[in-house]
């Protein structure tokens, strides 16, 4: 979203390919970090964000192989001592792309779907308008951001104040949400660019439902949760609250504004673009067994890291690169690390794994500021941490 950066924060264009697995090389080094493994450069970073971005709780989990270490700073709710909860729900947010996109491509290995099939070849009639044409638009391209498909997210009534406190509680259809972004016209041909796009994944959603007859949320429970015993994860639905425990959640919609609290929310308008809610373990859980291939086979984990240039909507010097639902980074270190973060109305996590799942940190804050640089201290976090500065 442009004003929030709802489930996603990049926009940009595409330029380059590659295919690679690239690893910190500060991990790939040793493992002289796993002992402290940066507890307490963590911990400062944290007391940063929270105190300097004005961020009510954050919390990191250090992941190194079945090794978790757990971090936290500012407090559960505005107002009260009650510190973060070491397993707190949170909603993942944009996340959930990796989720879905992991679910095709398991399709697509059982040769149910392809990645180069049409949008049109399994909802017929679907994208169509405002020269927005399904029939040119690939499997791919919504997977990876080059449909050209506009973003229904900067449409939404939540994105502003007054508005949230209004449509909250709003229910939307996948279709709904496709139809929104229809209103606009493509912001490029397909394939000819990059632009960050929730719409790709609603749609990427439906086509699941369509191949599988089953929802996209009973798709990625069945394929992902329940084999990885993920017990905390679950797609929010019509469910508008966090189960216990959790932080409450706080948005502030512009810069110098009052931090409204946020927890409560219908997040239908996420849908199979960020719906999912979910604790640190779990998500480490779940990042250890994709890139440790445990989720796909080979040919399809090396079509989901197949990247192509990302450049930073903010004008960042780092590189980032997309693949089909996933992110790479490039550390200040050398190499990079590979992971996707969310962010909600009040959440926002940070996250990147390197060494082939094996290494690597999630950040979660609660609360999500309208500053410039709001997120600059937490990706600087995950640097650090994974160069063990």
């Amino acid at each position: 979203m442009t004003q929030l950066r709802t489930l996603g924060t990049l926009t940009a264009l595409a330029v380059t390919a590659t295919l690679a697995i690239p690893v910190s090389t500060a991990w790939a080094r040793s493992d002289a970090g796993t002992s402290g493994h940066g507890r307490a450069d963590v911990q400062r970073g944290l007391d940063d964000i929270v105190r300097k971005d004005g961020v009510v709780g954050a919390q990191a989990t250090l992941v190194n192989g079945d090794q978790r270490r757990f971090v936290r700073s500012g407090t559960a709710e505005r107002g009260t001592d009650r510190p973060m909860p070491r397993q707190g729900y949170f909603r993942m947010g944009s996340n959930t792309k990796t989720f879905v996109s992991t679910v095709v491509l398991q399709l697509v290995g059982e040769g149910r779907l392809r990645l180069d099939d049409t949008v049109d070849r399994w909802l017929p009639g679907v994208v169509d308008a405002n020269g927005n044409d399904g029939s040119r638009i690939t499997v791919r391209q919504l997977l990876q951001h080059t449909s050209g498909l506009p973003d229904y997210a900067a449409s939404l009534p939540v994105i502003n104040e007054n508005g949230f406190q209004e449509h909250r509680f709003d229910h939307y259809e996948p279709r709904e949400l496709v139809d929104l972004a229809l209103r606009n016209p493509p912001l490029f041909e397909p394939g000819k660019g990059w632009s960050y796009s929730n719409t790709g994944y609603i749609l990427a959603g439906m086509i699941i439902e369509k191949v599988t007859g089953r929802h996209w949320s009973d798709e990625v429970r069945n394929r992902i949760i329940k084999p990885l015993g993920l017990k905390h994860t679950f797609s929010a639905g019509r469910r508008t609250g966090l189960p216990q425990p959790h932080a409450k959640s706080y948005q502030q919609f512009k810069p110098g504004g009052r931090l409204v609290e946020s927890t409560e929310v219908n997040m239908s308008w996420g849908g199979s673009a960020g719906d999912l809610i979910t604790t640190p373990n779990d998500l480490a859980r779940f990042w250890q067994s994709l890139l440790g291939g445990e989720l796909l086979q080979p040919r399809q984990l090396a079509q989901m890291l197949k990247t192509v240039l990302a450049p930073r909507e903010d004008g960042g010097k780092r590189v980032e690169k997309a693949g089909l639902g996933i992110l790479w980074t490039q550390l200040s270190c050398g190499g990079g690390y590979w992971g996707h973060g969310g962010t909600t109305l009040g959440h926002r996590n940070t996250n990147g794994f390197v060494d082939k799942g094996r290494k690597g940190v999630i950040v979660m804050r609660s609360t999500n500021v309208a500053a410039e640089d709001w997120d600059d201290r937490t990706d600087q976090l995950v640097d650090d941490a994974l160069c063990e500065k």
